[in-house]
């Protein structure tokens, strides 16, 4: 019987069609998305590329200047005002309706 080390880190045939071979003779890098305000010099999208036959992305950097406020985006705080809550009470006998 073989033990799990054996098979681990094996390098892959030529014909291997599963799905990280079929991924890296098939994977076309995203096209760099368009951002609808000027950014600067110092801001840097992210990059996609393949480096040692293996996928790699370089973070985005955003400058001091560009990036968006610690505050959470602004949403309405009220749905809808019906008045003052009402409370649940249970009711623990039965009743009939009258009328």
């Amino acid at each position: 019987m073989k033990s799990l080390s054996q098979y681990l880190r094996q390098p892959h045939a030529d014909n291997c069609d599963c799905s990280v071979c079929w991924l890296n003779r098939n994977w076309i890098p995203p096209k760099a998305p368009t951002y609808p305000y000027t950014q600067c010099t110092d801001c840097r999208p992210a990059r996609w590329s393949l480096v040692n036959g293996r996928n790699h992305v370089t973070q985005a950097y955003t400058c001091e200047r560009h990036k968006p406020g610690n505050r959470p985006p602004q949403y309405w705080h009220v749905v809808s005002d019906t008045g003052k809550p009402t409370p649940f009470v249970p009711l623990r006998e039965p009743f009939e309706l009258v009328g």
